[in-house]
C-alpha cells in the first residue's frame, strides 16, 4: 500500500469515528466529592452523581409543629454520623407538612460534619445497588433521598428498593441510609378487593392475603415510620407568622394578615406548611 493510499484510509477512518462519536453518549463528568448534595443522573445506560450547585437550604427551626418528628429524625441522623446503628426512615402523611423539608434541614444542620445527600428519582431506583457500591469506600455518610415515593403494580424499582433495604445477599453499606417520603403509608395503591383474600380461621385469627402481605413488606423494611398530620388552624397561623417575621414584615402587617391567611388556605383546601409559606411570600411582596 502506498503512502497516499494509507493517508486516504486514515482519513476515512477518522470520518467514521467522528460519526460514531456523534451517536455515542458523552462520558459522565468527574464526581465532585467535596459537594454536599447530588442528584443521580442517567444518560442511556450510564449513571453518575451530578453535583447540586444551589441547595435549597432550610433550617430545623423553620419547621414548626412537628417537634416529635424532628427529634426522632435528628437523633437517628446523629447516630448515623457517629457510626452507631441507625435506621432507614419512611415519612408519610399529609402533603406540605414538612416531610422533604425535614431531610433538607438535616443536611443544613450536619453537612459540615460529613453528611451528604443523594436525591434519586423513583424511575432510577433500579440503580440503588450501583449507587451504594459507588460511595462504599468514601468516608462521608450518605442519605439517599427518595421524595414522593409510590409504586404501581409491577414497577421494577419496587423490588430494587426492597433488596437494598433488607433482603439482598450483599450488605447495603454502613455509610448509606435511605430517607423516603410518601403520601401512601404502604407506598402502593390498596384496593377493597384485596380484603377478600384474607382468611378467617376457626379460632378467629385473621391471615391477610398474599397481595396485602406483599404491599406491607416494603414499608416494613424501613426501621422508622414517621407520620405527618394536617395542621390545626392555630398551628397554620403560627407558621404563617413565622415566615412573615423571616421575610421582615412589620409587626402590624403580621397581625393584619390573619383573615387573608385563612382565606388563602380555604381556597387551596389545605392548611399545610407549604401553603403558609406561599401565602407569606405573597403577603410580604405586597406589604414590605
Amino acid at each position: 500500500m502506498s503512502a497516499a493510499d494509507f493517508s486516504i484510509l486514515i482519513e476515512r477512518a477518522e470520518r467514521v469515528l467522528a460519526q460514531l462519536e456523534a451517536w455515542l453518549p458523552a462520558a459522565p463528568p468527574e464526581i465532585d466529592w467535596s459537594a454536599h448534595a447530588y442528584r443521580w443522573r442517567k444518560r442511556g445506560a450510564r449513571g453518575w452523581l451530578d453535583t447540586v450547585r444551589h441547595i435549597a437550604r432550610i433550617e430545623v427551626d423553620d419547621l414548626q409543629h412537628i417537634e416529635r418528628q424532628k427529634d426522632i429524625i435528628d437523633r437517628n441522623t446523629r447516630q448515623f454520623l457517629q457510626q452507631k446503628p441507625a435506621n432507614n426512615v419512611l415519612m408519610t402523611g399529609a402533603r406540605g407538612t414538612g416531610k422533604s423539608s425535614l431531610v433538607k434541614a438535616m443536611l443544613a444542620a450536619y453537612g459540615d460534619q460529613g453528611l451528604r445527600l443523594i436525591e434519586v428519582d423513583k424511575s432510577d431506583l433500579g440503580d440503588l445497588a450501583d449507587i451504594v457500591e459507588l460511595v462504599a469506600a468514601r468516608p462521608e455518610r450518605y442519605i439517599v433521598f427518595c421524595d414522593d415515593l409510590s409504586f404501581e403494580e409491577g414497577e421494577a424499582g419496587y423490588k430494587a428498593l426492597k433488596s437494598v433495604l433488607d433482603g439482598s445477599v450483599s450488605a447495603s453499606g454502613d455509610n448509606v441510609l435511605i430517607y423516603a417520603t410518601s403520601n401512601r403509608r404502604h407506598l402502593m395503591p390498596e384496593y377493597m378487593s384485596e380484603n377478600l383474600q384474607a382468611q378467617h380461621q376457626a379460632d378467629g385469627e385473621i391471615h391477610p392475603g398474599e397481595t396485602v402481605e406483599e404491599k406491607i413488606s416494603l414499608s416494613e423494611r424501613f426501621g422508622l415510620w414517621l407520620s405527618f398530620h394536617p395542621f390545626k388552624q392555630d398551628d397554620y397561623l403560627d407558621i404563617v407568622y413565622h415566615w412573615l417575621r423571616e421575610l421582615n414584615c412589620p409587626t402590624e402587617h403580621i397581625e393584619a394578615s390573619r383573615t387573608e391567611a385563612l382565606q388563602w388556605a380555604l381556597e387551596r383546601g389545605s392548611r399545610s406548611g407549604r401553603v403558609a409559606y406561599q401565602f407569606a411570600r405573597d403577603w410580604a411582596a405586597r406589604h414590605v
